[in-house]
């Protein structure tokens, strides 16, 4: 049934899953000050259909095939810290080699995108535990609404880290690469504790 608690278990749900990718996004705001908009709305849009695809799943595992999920829960934390750890460290490799580029737009390609999109999200797959008692409108609605969510974060820390990208220049992509890897560790950490 739809009623406030819905909506708003719905809504807190997703901002708490996009703190993830809302982190990464900011490293990508760093690491690229000049971004243009569209740049960042293709950010903010990888970050929140990943986000409302990895519940959906979920979902969709409880439902077909819950024994397979809970065997491959253990691994959620190394495949996180093994994306956001390569990733973080080509970003910091690119750092190093253009220090004096205040901005390359190139060092954001739909790749990256895509794989930040799943190391950021993976975790929230167990998110479809937490809505398995949804049917499948109330299920891709509760997606929506996580994905709406996730949008406007992630958005917002484009836009946050860009205007701090400005201020510092050509060291902001091995600022941002530090962040990657610092997320995948906390992810992997708390993944395993």
């Amino acid at each position: 049934m739809l009623d406030l608690a819905f909506f708003v278990n719905s809504i807190s749900l997703g901002v708490a899953l996009a703190m993830d990718a809302f982190s990464v996004s900011l490293a990508n705001g760093l690491s690229c000050p000049c971004m243009p908009r569209k740049k960042m709305t293709l950010i903010a849009g990888v970050f929140a259909f990943f986000q409302a695809a990895m519940p959906l799943l979920g979902w969709f595992v409880v439902h077909t095939a819950a024994t397979y999920f809970q065997a491959f829960r253990p691994c959620i934390p190394w495949i996180a810290l093994g994306l956001l750890s390569f990733l973080g460290g080509k970003m910091l490799v690119e750092g190093l080699k253009n220090q004096e580029e205040a901005c390359n737009l190139e060092a954001i390609t739909l790749p990256l995108l895509l794989g930040q999109g799943v190391a950021t999200s993976i975790d929230a797959m167990a998110a479809g535990l937490t809505i398995s008692e949804y049917n499948a409108p109330m299920a891709l609605l509760c997606a929506l609404l996580i994905a709406a969510v996730t949008f406007f974060i992630c958005l917002a820390g484009v836009l946050i880290g860009r205007k701090f990208g400005t201020k510092l220049a050509g060291k902001a992509s091995i600022l941002g690469g530090a962040i990657l890897i610092a997320i995948g560790l906390e992810i992997f950490i708390s993944g395993i504790i």
